[in-house]
């Protein structure tokens, strides 16, 4: 049997494919089941055989079968890649030994990458909590799932292996409820909707995500409408059935409600001077991001099983930017 590199350590994965995962490719299986390495990474992890099949060495396009067990070495992190712990406020909601539950700021990006390599939300959470799981992207220990820079509100944090595994899984499943507050341009004629299309990287802006027709992945947004503004701006409660990439923006923008403030998906400062009422366009060419917020996070302990549900507190700017919308129609 061919042994990866580091042959005396034991995997960071061991899994066991179920009968749904019959017929994918096998470095898109791993992209899908663990989620925090893109399916390039993987192909590359299977091609340096870090990635055994049954105990074999395999090739990224093969074809798995129900019941197959996959085997995942991670690399080791390089001295270059280790993350510096820098103290930053945090809003801890929840945190026992297995995981944290943070109400992520605004203007905060997750973890590093292209363009931020410091001042992230893991930056912060090592400074807080030094341990956290090591499974994943070595820039993102314990980061299961992630918000936007600029959407503030709830996050789940794995500080242990195990938690870090049974909540991907609760992710992969459906089994995480998410609530979404966003302030939206326009008004809508019905209290509430549901959008369910296929989502993928825009044809021409590789930075965008577009609504595509039977190319991407399907992505379900539901809507509620909580309070309107005359015909100007509603407050939505969004409930995404998926957690696509820039989801909620790109569905609302797909239905000409683009979220105030969004600079990339039409709540520009531009939409906002098209308002006829004075003061209200004066306002929100005033908003500097989306007004967007992870407001509610409901999923299962991964150890206790208990059902936890966590409400996170708006952040200043919005609360106060409903207020004035309030002061302004009275």
């Amino acid at each position: 049997m061919q042994q990866p590199p580091e042959s005396s350590a034991k995997p960071d994965y061991c899994l066991t494919v179920e009968e749904r995962g019959h017929g994918q490719r096998l470095d898109a299986y791993l992209s899908r089941m663990l989620g925090q390495c893109s399916r390039s990474q993987f192909k590359k992890l299977i091609q340096e055989g870090q990635v055994l099949l049954n105990g074999q060495s395999a090739k990224p396009r093969q074809e798995i079968r129900g019941g197959d067990r996959i085997s995942v070495w991670l690399p080791v992190r390089s001295s270059a890649e280790e993350l510096e712990p820098k103290s930053m406020p945090l809003d801890i909601l929840f945190e026992d030994e297995e995981i944290l539950v943070v109400n992520k700021a605004p203007g905060i990006v997750v973890h590093p990458g292209a363009g931020r390599e410091q001042g992230t939300l893991v930056h912060g959470l090592l400074a807080h909590c030094p341990r956290l799981a090591a499974q994943g992207a070595p820039q993102r220990p314990g980061i299961v799932h992630r918000l936007d820079r600029d959407t503030s509100g709830a996050m789940v944090v794995a500080k242990s292996g195990r938690a870090y595994l049974n909540l991907i899984n609760q992710f992969k499943e459906h089994k995480v409820e998410k609530e979404y507050l966003a302030l939206v341009h326009g008004s809508f004629a019905q209290a509430v909707g549901e959008l369910r299309t296929d989502l993928g990287r825009h044809p021409t802006d590789r930075k965008k995500i577009a609504v595509l027709e039977n190319k991407g992945r399907e992505a379900v947004t539901r809507w509620q409408v909580k309070k309107q503004w005359g015909r100007l701006v509603s407050l939505l409660l969004v409930v995404i059935e998926t957690g696509r990439t820039h989801q909620i923006r790109v569905h609302l923008s797909h239905l000409n409600h683009p979220v105030v403030g969004d600079q990339t998906y039409g709540g520009s400062r531009q939409r906002a001077r098209s308002l006829k009422s004075k003061v209200f366009r004066d306002l929100l060419v005033g908003v500097d991001r989306q007004m967007l917020h992870a407001w509610r996070l409901a999923f299962e302990h991964p150890v206790s099983f208990v059902r936890l549900n966590f409400e996170a507190p708006l952040p200043a700017d919005f609360a106060q930017l409903l207020e004035t919308l309030d002061r302004l129609q009275e």
